[in-house]
């Protein structure tokens, strides 16, 4: 049986197939090497969880989560609340997402930019770069380590950030053997789609203190942070629990007190 991820990755392939015979990687790597890229590891070290606020209107679990979404005004609500970074879903079929988000919402903000989506070839690292990403998202359920290696040493060339995202023990072995140093644990199975925030305390001591340690998914209270904080992470990713959110900078506000 297919899971998800099988589904979003088979019509991710040819699209990404399409795309690069449309825009050359040359064009990109011109573009991207117009500007410097924002230290996106360093805006998540400090002496508190830092959040990473996500522009995401909708998900294939959930649906539509954000009718009407202004990316830009959304990125600014965050910004101005105290995000330290800003993640941008660009993948459409799925989660309605866009790269003129990411290219928008560069212009609009001075925090990083994480690209969130499924990566898989050193073009899609080149094109996150050209539009405005500071740091591309690499899923270790969809990457051989082999092939996260070479796309980590591809975001250190461009001087871009990275975030591995894993979610089981085999996963992080994986992430470790290919040096990453900047580790996003998903409580999300992306198999079955159930959260369970336990996932992040039970994997984080198994992790160096001086890497980068980044929990997603499920958080959506004061209390979920203080569970993070305890389990000692560098920062949180939330999405699902700002953009459904009546007043966002309280939601925001409720999370970093």
């Amino acid at each position: 049986m297919k899971t998800i991820l099988d589904k979003i990755m088979a019509d991710k392939k040819p699209e990404v197939a399409r795309i690069k015979r449309e825009v050359p990687v040359w064009a990109l790597k011109e573009r991207a090497s117009a500007r410097k890229p924002l230290d996106f590891a360093a805006a998540l070290r400090g002496n508190r969880v830092n959040l990473i606020a996500e522009v995401k209107k909708a998900s294939p679990s959930k649906g539509l989560l954000c009718p009407g979404m202004d990316p830009v005004a959304l990125a600014r609500v965050y910004e101005t609340n105290g995000a330290a970074a800003i993640s941008v879903l660009t993948e459409f079929n799925y989660f309605q997402g866009s790269l003129d988000y990411l290219e928008t919402i560069r212009e609009a903000v001075k925090v990083p930019l994480l690209r969130k989506d499924f990566i898989f070839d050193e073009y899609q690292v080149y094109e996150a770069a050209a539009y405005g990403a500071d740091a591309v998202l690499l899923i270790t359920a969809l990457l051989e380590q082999r092939r996260l290696e070479e796309l980590i040493a591809l975001c250190k060339e461009l001087q871009l950030g990275y975030l591995v995202e894993v979610h089981n023990d085999s996963e992080l072995f994986t992430a470790m053997m290919a040096s990453a140093e900047i580790i996003g644990i998903n409580n999300r199975d992306l198999t079955t789609f159930k959260t369970d925030t336990d996932t992040t305390c039970r994997l984080r001591p198994l992790i160096p203190q001086e890497h980068i340690v980044v929990s997603e998914s499920g958080i959506s209270s004061h209390s979920d942070m203080q569970k993070m904080k305890e389990c000692k992470v560098n920062a949180v990713l939330v999405g699902e629990a700002l953009v459904t959110a009546k007043d966002i900078p309280a939601k925001m506000k409720e999370l970093l007190s």
